[in-house]
């Protein structure tokens, strides 16, 4: 790409290098596209060298803030657990009641895991930047377990009333894909104590 141009002191949000490509056919117009890791500005070519850099700076200015609106807002372990009372309210009666529910970074294969006995459910870091619907299917998948063991019937049935179920799994079958990860259920897993039964 001989056409592109290094703009030496400029970055883009993610540390990218900036390139600026200019295109005898723009007459008034100006797009930055991503392209193998970089940034790529197209401008007019009649622009003068005043022009590039202040449009350079203006359209890595408006990505930085149209990227930072997209971004979903960091949820802690408080809004978790406030997460957790509001699933459990709307579409379990308000009976799951964990003790604890936190974010958990040794979660790789799996977006969710509950343990009954103790009332505790932890997911997965990486579910921290997806959708909200998706948080809370997973949520309601793990909270459901604190009811009814395994994937039977009546747990399907309980799952059923989370409106965006099938939505969400499909979203992570997704994801899964995209990573290379087996595809199915929630991936959420009941722990069971010695003595009971799964």
């Amino acid at each position: 790409m001989t056409d592109l141009v290094l703009q030496e002191h400029v970055s883009g949000p993610r540390g990218e290098r900036v390139l600026v490509r200019r295109s005898p056919r723009r007459r008034r117009t100006v797009s930055i596209t991503r392209r193998d890791g970089d940034l790529v500005i197209a401008i007019p070519a009649s622009f003068s060298g005043r022009q590039e850099r202040d449009w350079v700076k203006k359209m890595v200015d408006q990505l930085v803030r149209k990227e930072a609106r997209a971004a979903p807002t960091r949820r802690s372990d408080t809004a978790l657990a406030e997460m957790a009372r509001e699933v459990s309210e709307a579409y379990l009666d308000g009976r799951a009641r964990p003790v604890s529910v936190t974010w958990s970074t040794r979660q790789n294969q799996r977006w969710g895991s509950c343990t009954p006995a103790s009332g505790t459910i932890r997911l997965s870091h990486h579910l921290q930047e997806m959708p909200d619907y998706v948080v809370r299917s997973v949520m309601m998948h793990e909270l459901t377990h604190l009811l009814v063991p395994g994937h039977g019937r009546e747990f399907r049935e309980l799952m059923a009333r989370y409106p965006q179920a099938q939505k969400a799994q499909g979203f992570l079958d997704g994801v899964s894909w995209a990573k290379n990860l087996p595809a199915g259920e929630l991936d959420g897993d009941v722990e069971v104590l010695e003595g009971q039964s799964a």
